[in-house]
């Protein structure tokens, strides 16, 4: 396992481009789009202000940069560095922004969630949604790209209106009042796991003896050195997982499923529970069971499943990534100078590769890499 430099990043905004040839970074106002396999420089861009938000089009031809502060959006071309467009949303405010499924449309949400409007990059023309309910994940575009799902909020009441893409006329409304789910199975989250079925992978920290270290970190010139390792213990049942009370005298605490993700081939689910913040579900959604848990020193910041296979890449906030499969697990020191706090990270497209981002800074990890590109790169780490 290889490591990339490391580079200046601000907001945690880092995405690769969907075709997988990019990588695009923000630093305050600067937006930087560089080659995702050289890392090389392609462009630079300069917007009007600090950027809140980065989004790529579908095509990977365009990029989104919101101001939610000015109320702006700014888009650059990479086939055409020296066209930009700029979005006024006024008086109205932005508090959201996203592409359409085609790339050519952006739909910004304004202040108070008043309306969605949609603007062309082609004609120029406008269009406006109303009703939009105030929530996460409000909007939803079907595989195709021709129809939109928008939870709505009418008169005390929630609605789901599809509109069709190409006009943005709305074609039907589905109301959610009395409608009956009928439950598949239910995932309960113990404190205490006690099923002999369930692999419970704990993580522990060690000094190991001076000049014995399983991953010796590069350029110790250069930096302090890292005496510790981590790695996976397997726990002998039954485990009692460390809990967290909720803040009675807080309004809205974080209580029950604060994050899943299912893996790309729908076999396996992953969950944190937030009152138990350090620990990682994995569940086998064949069987509808539990398979694994992940239980982490620190609270877990993120995760995040591998584009291509079932592999579950983990942070904590802390100098370490975790990788997760139906093979095992495995806890990796992220080399360099100084302590890199992991807080995300994201998968490149062709999941051999990820980056990994701190509260200033990114780098790359490389999974598997040929010769040549190892070569380009430099050995920082090599610990699997």
């Amino acid at each position: 396992m290889n490591f990339s430099e490391v580079f200046k990043l601000s907001s945690l905004l880092c995405k690769f481009s969907p075709d997988g040839k990019y990588l695009a970074s923000c630093i305050q106002y600067r937006l930087v789009v560089r080659d995702a396999n050289t890392l090389q420089i392609l462009q630079l861009y300069t917007c009007l202000d600090q950027i809140q938000h980065l989004e790529w089009s579908a095509d990977s031809l365009f990029i989104l940069c919101a101001l939610y502060k000015r109320g702006l959006v700014q888009v650059w071309s990479l086939e055409q560095p020296e066209w930009h467009c700029k979005i006024d949303e006024g008086s109205a405010g932005l508090v959201a922004s996203c592409w359409s499924p085609d790339g050519r449309h952006i739909l910004n949400t304004t202040e108070f969630h008043l309306r969605i409007t949609v603007w062309s990059l082609c004609t120029k023309s406008v269009s406006y949604i109303k009703y939009p309910k105030a929530c996460q994940q409000g909007i939803t575009f079907t595989r195709d790209g021709r129809y939109l799902a928008l939870a709505e909020r009418r008169d005390c009441r929630d609605y789901v209106s599809i509109f069709v893409c190409s006009d943005w006329q709305l074609l039907r409304v589905r109301i959610l009042n009395h409608v009956t789910w009928k439950m598949i199975t239910e995932f309960g989250h113990p404190a205490t796991v006690n099923n002999p079925k369930i692999v419970v992978y704990k993580e522990a920290e060690k000094s190991p003896p001076l000049g014995h270290l399983a991953c010796p970190p590069p350029r110790v010139a250069a930096g302090p050195l890292t005496s510790s390792e981590s790695k996976y213990e397997i726990a002998s049942m039954p485990v009692s997982l460390q809990t967290l009370k909720p803040a009675a005298d807080r309004a809205n605490p974080r209580i029950g499923i604060g994050a899943l993700a299912f893996s790309p081939d729908n076999y396996f689910l992953a969950t944190r529970n937030d009152s138990v913040p350090n620990a990682v579900w994995i569940w086998d959604i064949r069987k509808l069971r539990p398979l694994a848990v992940l239980e982490q020193l620190c609270t877990v910041r993120a995760f995040q499943w591998g584009p291509q296979q079932p592999r579950l890449a983990i942070c904590t906030g802390g100098s370490k990534v975790y990788l997760w499969s139906p093979a095992g697990c495995v806890s990796v020191q992220v080399p360099g100078e100084g302590d890199f706090q992991v807080l995300s990270l994201c998968w490149h497209p062709s999941g051999d590769s990820l980056a990994l981002l701190s509260k200033d800074h990114f780098c790359l990890c490389f999974l598997e890499m040929e010769e040549g590109m190892r070569m380009a790169f430099g050995q920082r780490g090599d610990c699997t």
